[in-house]
């Protein structure tokens, strides 16, 4: 690996935050201040935390920064489901960005598994 770009989980997280954006464009335009932006910072979080881990040079700072990856991902989730229940976006049109975000969880297990292992 040459860089975090080439790893897989941030591609597909990078895949989360396009998906998320399209979706967050349906949403009603009083929920632009909560939800929108809610669930935007959150998906921009997952990319970004893998990315600043990988550049950190300590596997354990490396594996932290992966553990609070995963925790924007389930707060992703959250909000996804939270918007079918009030509505406003259904569950078809949440199914990519959620099969997104349970993948992106197998690949942060994974890749966290690794490092626990290198040591």
């Amino acid at each position: 690996m040459n860089s975090y770009r080439d790893l897989i989980v941030w591609q597909r997280s990078m895949d989360l935050v396009e998906e998320i954006y399209d979706l967050t464009k349906m949403l009603p335009r009083e929920e632009r201040y909560a939800l929108t932006d809610q669930l935007r910072r959150a998906a921009i979080s997952v990319p970004s935390n893998i990315a600043e881990g990988y550049g950190r040079g300590s596997r354990n700072e490396y594996i932290r920064f992966l553990n609070i990856a995963r925790g924007s991902k389930n707060e992703v989730q959250t909000q996804l489901l939270l918007c079918v229940r009030l509505g406003y976006l259904s569950a078809e049109q949440i199914e990519m960005a959620f099969s997104l975000c349970e993948e992106i969880g197998k690949l942060i297990h994974r890749l966290s598994s690794r490092l626990l292992g290198a040591g």
